[in-house]
């Protein structure tokens, strides 16, 4: 019996010992899989491809063979400094004692019209009403005017009467001498560029005022006159106060350049007075001998405008009076010049006139014209587009030109 009781002892003992084992053995983690090797991932394309890395390249010439020496670059040397720009060389200008004789070919080319009718009207056998009608209207043709021509017609009805014969270089004679008494010789044509002594005893530059309307011609007899008055040995300040066009100051300062003048300037559509009183006082400081002052091109039918450019003189009088106003007038406007000179009288006090484009109309009478309207002398002639064909006035050089 004790046998059996140990027997089953045992048994119990075998059975609850399997039992714990099987529980301890369920409880335990699963160990994790082994790692395989990840294969390195396959280029992509389109969307999904990564942007390239910049790498470092070298060329055939940057590797080096074994053995072969190692070449050190040198630094290169520094740049040079540009060459400087040559200067310019001056121009001389012609000289202006007789510039009017010698471009009296030029201006005889377009004015001998009125000259060789009027000679070969007179030359008639019979001067009857018809022809000193048609006299008169050569003169107006011509924009002599309604008050000269009458005056100039009446005389030579008087003369010719008197004469009795006429042969042809009567009648020449007789012609020029009535143009040139109504052209004027005895009138004061010098222009008052040279420098002077003020009121308070110290010495200035004569200061002279360039206006007239849009194109005249205006900016370029303003460079022009400078190339006359360097001819004549002054020196000469430009003051660019046509500050509206931006290409006119540019345009004066290359003049000014060619000949040696300096040219005072201000910003674009700056103070046009301000701009004229700093080239005085420039010239002043310089001791030049004239300053030529461009003022705009104003349309004589804006008053505003008109207001300003009595203001640049106003202004520029502070330094003391102005010298010259020179009046630019285009001959081929005829009439309507004298419409522009009116206006022109009225806001400043006109010393002289400048007519430029002389070469390209038949009507010289204009000169006769506005002397009369204004009374005014006109003191220069433009005769062509060349850098000298800016002449004094001379009144016998001009009536040989109309008469051929």
């Amino acid at each position: 019996m004790e046998i059996v009781i140990l027997i089953a002892v045992i048994a119990l003992v075998v059975i609850g010992a399997t039992g714990a084992l099987v529980v301890t053995t369920r409880r335990r983690k699963p160990l994790p899989p082994p790692r395989r090797p990840v294969a390195p991932a396959e280029p992509q394309v389109g969307e999904e491809a990564a942007p390239p890395r910049e790498e470092p390249r070298r060329t055939v010439e940057d590797v080096g063979l074994p053995g072969a020496p190692v070449v050190v670059e040198e630094p290169p040397a520094p740049a040079a400094p540009p060459a400087p720009l040559p200067v310019p060389e001056l121009e001389v200008p012609e000289p202006t004692a007789g510039r009017l004789v010698r471009l009296r070919s030029r201006l005889s080319r377009s004015q001998t019209s009125l000259g060789k009718g009027l000679l070969s009207l007179l030359s008639r056998e019979h001067l009857d009403e018809d022809t000193w009608e048609e006299i008169e209207d050569t003169l107006l043709t011509a924009d002599v005017g309604v008050a000269p021509t009458q005056e100039l017609v009446d005389r030579l009805r008087t003369r010719v009467k008197v004469l009795g014969t006429r042969t042809p270089d009567e009648l020449r004679g007789l012609l020029r001498e009535e143009l040139l008494a109504l052209i004027g010789t005895d009138t004061d044509r010098a222009l008052r560029t040279a420098r002077h002594t003020a009121e308070d005893g110290t010495a200035r530059p004569a200061v002279v005022m360039v206006v007239g309307v849009n194109g005249t011609g205006k900016t370029t007899t303003t460079g022009k006159l400078a190339r006359v008055l360097v001819a004549d040995g002054r020196s000469v300040v430009l003051g660019a106060a046509d500050t509206f066009r931006a290409a006119a100051a540019d345009q004066l300062q290359t003049w000014g350049e060619r000949v040696g003048a300096r040219t005072v300037r201000g910003p674009e559509a700056g103070d046009p007075a301000s701009v004229a009183f700093d080239a005085v006082k420039e010239g002043i400081a310089e001791g030049a001998d004239t300053v030529l002052v461009d003022t705009a091109g104003r349309l004589h039918t804006k008053t505003g405008l008109m207001d300003e450019l009595g203001k640049v003189k106003r202004v520029v009088e502070k330094h003391g009076p102005v010298d010259e106003v020179l009046l630019v007038l285009d001959a081929t406007t005829g009439q309507n010049g004298l419409v522009q000179a009116r206006v022109f009288s009225e806001v400043v006090s006109i010393t002289g006139i400048v007519l430029t484009k002389l070469d390209g109309t038949a009507k010289g009478g204009i000169v006769i014209a506005v002397q009369r309207d204004l009374g005014v002398p006109v003191k220069l002639i433009g005769l062509g587009e060349g850098a000298d064909d800016l002449a004094p006035f001379e009144p016998e050089a001009f009536v040989d030109a109309l008469l051929g």
